[in-house]
């Protein structure tokens, strides 16, 4: 596919993420930008970031377990667990590549995306007490929510101390963000440099709470069509946990474990959304 053609698919999938999850669309336009180049494919080589806006495998599946069923994703969602020390996975190694095979998808991660920053900008308005601009929530990306509170509330409190004091994880593994000349850059320094490519101008409006006019028909169409889908997805997703269980005594479970089927019915849970 031409590159402007996956442009196109991107900015789509984007402005659709946008009015379902009230983020502003320039918002998510410049974190996928920043991510991956627009590149719905792309690979960290470094860690498991992927796709669109590069998350790593935990924070996709937190985040898709939480928000996945509102968005139709449900049938991966309810694959996802999360076990007693915190984290989340998913059984069976075919249910686990459909569900991080979701992360290329430029719809799903888009969703996700803002589904991710509107927990953020929630989180900060609760710590900060005003909402948070773009940049802030950049900020969120880049050191975590609590992190970015922290930083936001001694840029307006003690704006010339250290940064590297108050974050020393983060300038260990950021150096030319909290490092100038091998001296420490100020609180000040620090916010000012992450939040200008974020933006000073609020990242959230409201979200989708009725269909616009001009894509009713769109909508009314995807919504049978997701219909269907999901029918066609409870009957895969069944199958690969059957897949995922010892064989009965006819052998099934091995059966369908090993069978080149089963990966043909994994595509089609991935790609199915696109038909």
């Amino acid at each position: 596919m031409a590159v402007q053609g996956i442009r196109g698919i991107v900015e789509a999938a984007i402005q659709r993420a946008s009015q379902a999850t009230g983020v502003d669309f320039g918002f998510l336009m410049k974190t996928a930008g920043r991510e991956s180049s627009f590149n719905p494919r792309a690979q960290a080589s470094t860690s498991s970031a992927a796709g669109l806006f590069q998350f790593v495998d935990q924070t996709w599946l937190s985040t898709l377990k939480q928000h996945g069923s509102k968005h139709g994703y449900a049938r991966y969602a309810d694959l996802i667990t999360k076990g007693s020390d915190g984290r989340y996975r998913v059984d069976g190694g075919e249910a686990r590549r459909a569900v991080m095979d979701l992360k290329l998808d430029p719809h799903a991660a888009s969703l996700m995306a803002g589904e991710l920053t509107a927990d953020h900008a929630a989180y900060l308005t609760g710590r900060v007490g005003r909402s948070p601009t773009s940049g802030e929530l950049y900020v969120a990306h880049f050191l975590g929510p609590a992190g970015s509170a922290k930083l936001i509330k001694a840029a307006e409190s003690q704006p010339g101390a250290s940064a590297a004091s108050l974050f020393p994880d983060a300038a260990r593994a950021n150096r030319s963000i909290f490092y100038r000349d091998g001296q420490s850059k100020t609180v000040g320094e620090v916010y000012a440099n992450l939040t200008r490519s974020g933006g000073g101008q609020p990242a959230m409006g409201p979200r989708a709470t009725e269909p616009d006019p001009v894509d009713g028909g769109f909508i009314q169409y995807a919504s049978t069509r997701r219909t269907v889908r999901e029918r066609e997805q409870d009957a895969l997703v069944a199958m690969i946990l059957r897949g995922s269980q010892p064989a009965d005594q006819a052998g099934v479970g091995s059966r369908l474990t090993g069978s080149l089927f089963t990966s043909e019915m994994l595509k089609m849970l991935s790609d199915g959304r696109e038909g």
